[in-house]
């Protein structure tokens, strides 16, 4: 029996037909195509509920009929499917000099991705909204049938408004533009932290598909953590959780500065800087850190001179990186330590062996070490997945109106 509590209605006709239609429309947005008989079987409701239910969302333009499925004797039956089009959403990956953006229909495929060269010549709100716009220019949707927008980008997120508090790259983000971007986008805005972003992608599809506890140590231009635990994510009580390059670190200097970073701490012992420092040294030299690790463990795998090189220059870079996945570990005991972020992807099983037999020194239970297997824009693969999740349950939430 239902209890009537605050915020609820008893267990009216009218309550009945919209948690009915809610389960079925939850059960399709799943991506399947199901016939009557097997949403039956599902919901728990007769077949008659079931046809009833399935009017109601076509007449709402939510389900259609897409096939048949042939079955024993008689009539095929006729399988149905969540119309792609009832929702829209956008993910958005946002860098010192770079703005990404997807846009996907509700089933989750993407329909349309836009990159471009920011130059940080304008301000948020008006850049967001013009990559947006050509987004789903190329979608060839309006931009008003998007029903949510995550934005990721690097620094500290504030937990409670949402806003950013810290990016150090990115200074026209500041406290407040989640408000100018809800209003000039009339619709739900998300900012997250790119990296928690990337941990989502690499649960759903990477080396931490379904698992609840595990963490994603992002080696890139700087650093970052993720910490997934009990199957969500721990920002911590200011949205700092995960700033892992101001952890200071034996043999670097200690952060003078909380907006220069790379003056101390990990981020001076395993950022970009220093990578590409250390690499040369070893002689291996390129624009990009991740360019000198991708070229050390090709020379590691070769017959060359310079594999001997190689090792020594991976090893030493293992080693600093397992100074911080020890330190996370000893608070943390993830279980699993996914290295990503560019320097973590360019390293890939080398690299993430060579951090194993590291932190297997220092540490009392040592975790697994797996490289991302996330392989292209786990940002903004993380974003859209996140803003496809908001606009389905915006879609079960207006259901109500179905059976009103």
């Amino acid at each position: 029996m239902l209890n009537r509590t605050s915020g609820s209605r008893p267990g009216t006709p009218s309550l009945l037909r919209e948690l009915n239609d809610r389960a079925a429309l939850r059960l399709l947005l799943d991506g399947r195509s199901l016939t009557r008989s097997q949403l039956s079987e599902l919901t728990g409701v007769s077949k008659v509920t079931v046809a009833q239910m399935l009017a109601r969302l076509e007449d709402r333009g939510l389900v259609a009929a897409v096939g048949e499925q042939a079955g024993g004797r008689g009539p095929n039956a006729t399988l149905y499917s969540v119309v792609p089009g009832s929702a829209y959403a956008a993910g958005l990956y946002v860098e010192q000099g770079m703005m990404a953006v997807a846009v996907a229909d509700v089933t989750g495929q993407c329909v349309a991705e836009v990159r471009e060269d920011t130059n940080g010549a304008e301000a948020p709100v008006e850049l967001v909204r013009a990559a947006v716009d050509r987004a789903c220019g190329r979608a060839g949707i309006s931009m008003d049938r998007l029903s949510a927008f995550v934005i990721g980008s690097p620094g500290v997120v504030d937990p409670r408004s949402g806003d950013p508090l810290l990016v150090v790259n990115l200074p026209d983000w500041h406290e407040g533009v989640l408000a100018e971007l809800r209003g000039a986008l009339r619709k739900p805005v998300l900012i997250e932290n790119d990296v928690n972003l990337a941990a989502i992608a690499e649960r759903a599809w990477g080396a931490a598909a379904g698992m609840d506890d595990f963490v994603l140590l992002w080696v890139g231009v700087g650093l970052g953590l993720a910490t997934v635990l009990g199957g969500r994510l721990h920002r911590g009580a200011s949205g700092a959780a995960g700033e892992i390059g101001w952890l200071p670190m034996p043999g670097a200097p200690v952060t003078s500065h909380v907006r220069t970073p790379a003056e101390g701490g990990l981020q001076w012992l395993v950022g970009a800087e220093a990578v590409r420092t250390v690499a040369a040294r070893y002689g291996f030299e390129a624009a990009r850190a991740s360019d000198c690790v991708q070229l050390a463990v090709a020379a590691l795998a070769s017959a060359t001179t310079k594999a001997a090189a190689a090792e020594e220059f991976l090893s030493e870079l293992a080693h600093r990186i397992a100074l911080g996945t020890t330190a996370v570990c000893a608070v943390l005991d993830p279980g699993l330590v996914v290295l990503g972020g560019e320097v973590g992807l360019a390293g890939g099983t080398v690299l993430a062996g060579l951090v194993t037999s590291e932190v297997a020194k220092m540490s009392p239970v040592p975790p697994r070490v797996a490289p991302t297997s996330v392989d292209s824009d786990p940002v903004l693969r993380g974003a859209l997945l996140t803003a496809v999740d908001q606009a389905r349950a915006d879609l079960l939430a207006s259901v109500a109106a179905v059976a009103d």
